[in-house]
């Protein structure tokens, strides 16, 4: 199944691009800015991965971000993401940006889009891997603030295919962000958020209703309500789960008491993804490993994911038929 798995077509639509920023990329970026950084060696970072929540985890996701400053940072650190994906067979992805998290400490968002963008379409004609990009808006500062970077975002809308919403959600609950939501709907966006990872159903009762999300980002509080599973499953609202950072994060204790494979038993289009990969161990083929390794499925309910995330995609209809296509046919190789 090791095998399986390794070669089977993907599709990831839950990845934090800063979030892929492994050690030895920021010691080499902190070297080149001349920034200061609280660790004094790739295994001290390392170290400080252990986390035992979402807020201990950002307080060091925002510290690694600091080291990106021109234009080429983000640029190499998009690339350097797009070289796994091209590893683990990753055919289409999705990635969040937090332009916020830049913008506040004085870089410009055309510096950040631009590098991001560069990468991205280097990454269509040399390895073959198309994508999207979602900006997502940081809970945990204010309404204004997102509305200033939804202002900023105007002039690069033809790189910028949906909003999103991510950071803490407790003590920010989606009603904070309604008027944001609309106004980027009103001017062509798609929408998404993250909720019910370490909040509970309502917020993704809040999340569809105040907000108008096409997918929800996390959502494993689903089973907390029998009535919302059956809703997602009737309306084939995606939810785009990431296994290894739930497991970080002490959403579940061990992978064995996760919940995605039952969700996809019971007919909900719920994918895998690895969120923050250098942070929390794993890139797609890793979160799916470990997935299979604790909760075993067959084949087919493993390719499954793929389909599932194919059909959650933000791509046209033809492009979705030509990556089922693909995966079907590796499906059929290997039965």
């Amino acid at each position: 199944m090791k095998e399986f798995i390794q070669s089977l077509p993907k599709v990831e639509l839950h990845l934090h691009i800063e979030g892929t920023l492994e050690p030895e990329l920021m010691f080499e970026l902190a070297k080149r800015n001349d920034i200061h950084i609280p660790f004094n060696s790739i295994t001290e970072v390392r170290h400080a991965y252990n986390f035992h929540n979402l807020q201990s985890f950002l307080d060091i996701y925002f510290q690694g971000a600091n080291v990106l400053i021109n234009e080429q940072d983000f640029f190499e650190l998009t690339w350097a993401y797009l070289l796994r994906c091209k590893e683990d067979n990753v055919m289409h992805t999705e990635i969040f940006f937090d332009p916020q998290a830049h913008t506040e400490r004085g870089i410009s968002f055309d510096v950040v889009v631009n590098g991001i963008h560069g990468a991205l379409v280097k990454a269509t004609t040399e390895l073959g891997i198309t994508s999207e990009l979602i900006m997502c808006f940081l809970r945990h500062l204010d309404e204004e603030s997102a509305f200033k970077t939804l202002a900023q975002a105007q002039v690069h809308k033809d790189k910028i295919i949906a909003v999103g919403l991510d950071s803490t959600e407790v003590g920010n609950p989606a009603g904070k962000f309604e008027r944001v939501f609309k106004l980027a709907l009103e001017q062509g966006y798609l929408t998404v958020a993250h909720a019910g990872e370490e909040g509970s159903a309502s917020n993704i009762h809040e999340a569809l209703n105040l907000l108008k999300i096409t997918r929800v980002d996390h959502g494993v509080r689903c089973t907390d309500d029998e009535n919302l599973v059956k809703q997602l499953i009737n309306d084939r609202t995606p939810l785009t789960v990431c296994p290894l950072s739930n497991l970080k994060l002490k959403v579940f204790e061990h992978m064995e008491q996760h919940n995605i494979v039952t969700l996809l038993r019971k007919g909900v289009c719920v994918t895998i993804n690895s969120d923050d990969p250098a942070y929390f161990g794993g890139y797609m083929t890793d979160n799916f490993m470990a997935v299979n390794q604790a909760l075993p499925m067959n084949k087919i309910e493993i390719a499954q994911f793929t389909f599932n995330a194919i059909e959650a995609s933000f791509i046209a209809n033809s492009e979705k038929q030509r990556l089922a296509t693909a995966t079907q046919g590796y499906l059929d190789q290997h039965q």
